[in-house]
């Protein structure tokens, strides 16, 4: 009688390990999707970009020296390397439910990717399902063009900055010819920190080759360009849903500045077209002091201490108190990385983005 009982415990056990095996094979023929390393046509990707290109750096994934894990009928993940490390620049392009799939089957390939500038979304989706620490990078700020206007004490400086280009006869266009606005960019470039080459990666360089879309705002005085704005497309279902000002340059001849004139003009023009938003992009290393589920608190010290006192090398206080006076809706960006401490991936980033 306990052999027969035995007996049929043992089949009920296999008859559970054989339900289970089937699930678990439905479930990887869910994760096993052809993905192929820059398989796309630039049609193709354009195609995927046009549906779901809705980060804000979306169109900035088409710079040169990107490689891309390509799924045909899903999408892509764009990525960058150096010294032997992947680093995923923002998230996936595809349908929000072919996320993780499409990760799942590019985490396979090489060493762990390092994820930069992702959405909360992507941050607890790599944390939850590829136990990575997901830490606050930064924030996005967005003006919702339909509620925007020129009140209140924090844009009194925007204000002051248009009339003293208005009085001065500042004429503001969306036009830019290519010598003047290369000219422009090589003095302003002589301004920076890192002064003899332009930063890459988490910025896409003035002469990308693909800027169809793009839109192009010139400021002018006596016929001197002294300051432009290039604002990239954000798409989603294949239409425009948004800009957002990837490049910028400035000439410190205008003392009192043009970049708010600039934006201004911008957005009102949008705003006449109906279009909703304005994303003013990343403000790098702008952290809370609450530690959430994921994040490596060790890193996230580490960036607000950069934040505070690092700004020698970067002005990471002032570009978002320019950012800020817009009084958009801010929204916490996230990097991604299998170390509690990635020193070595970090310093490969520098490298990539030309910092070092």
């Amino acid at each position: 009688m306990a052999d027969s009982t035995n007996l049929m415990a043992q089949v009920r056990h296999l008859k559970h390990a054989e339900e289970d095996s089937t699930d678990d094979l439905k479930k990887s023929s869910l994760i096993k999707i052809p993905g192929r390393i820059n398989g796309f046509t630039l049609e193709e990707r354009l195609s995927y970009l046009r549906k779901y290109g809705n980060h804000c750096l979306s169109f900035s994934l088409l710079q040169q020296g990107m490689q891309y894990f390509d799924v045909p009928g899903k999408g892509f993940v764009a990525f960058g390397q150096k010294w032997g490390k992947r680093f995923v620049l923002a998230d996936p392009v595809c349908d929000i439910n072919d996320r993780e799939p499409l990760l799942q089957e590019f985490i396979k390939y090489g060493n762990a990717p390092v994820f930069v500038q992702i959405s909360e979304d992507i941050a607890e989706l790599i944390h939850k399902r590829f136990g990575y620490y997901s830490t606050q990078f930064g924030v996005e700020i967005n003006v919702s063009l339909e509620e925007w206007d020129m009140t209140g004490k924090k844009k009194q400086i925007i204000r002051t900055s248009i009339n003293h280009a208005r009085n001065a006869g500042v004429l503001i266009e969306e036009r830019c010819t290519d010598d003047a606005c290369r000219q422009l960019s090589g003095e302003w470039l002589k301004t920076r920190k890192v002064r003899n080459r332009e930063i890459g990666f988490l910025i896409r360089p003035v002469d990308m080759e693909y800027q169809e879309g793009t839109r192009k705002f010139s400021a002018c005085l006596d016929g001197e360009l002294i300051g432009f704005v290039f604002f990239d497309p954000i798409y989603s279902d294949n239409r425009v849903i948004g800009y957002v000002p990837n490049i910028s340059r400035f000439s410190r001849r205008f003392k009192p500045g043009i970049f708010y004139p600039l934006m201004i003009h911008a957005m009102d023009v949008f705003k006449q077209e109906g279009i909703k938003n304005l994303h003013l992009g990343l403000c790098p290393l702008v952290a809370d002091d609450n530690a959430m589920p994921g994040e490596s608190v060790i890193l996230k010290r580490i960036n607000r201490i950069v934040y505070n006192h690092g700004n020698w090398i970067f002005s990471f206080k002032g570009l978002y108190f320019t950012k800020s006076r817009f009084g958009g809706t801010e929204k916490k960006i996230f990097g991604g990385t299998r170390e509690r401490l990635p020193a070595w991936s970090f310093l490969a980033l520098l490298k990539l983005c030309k910092v070092l």
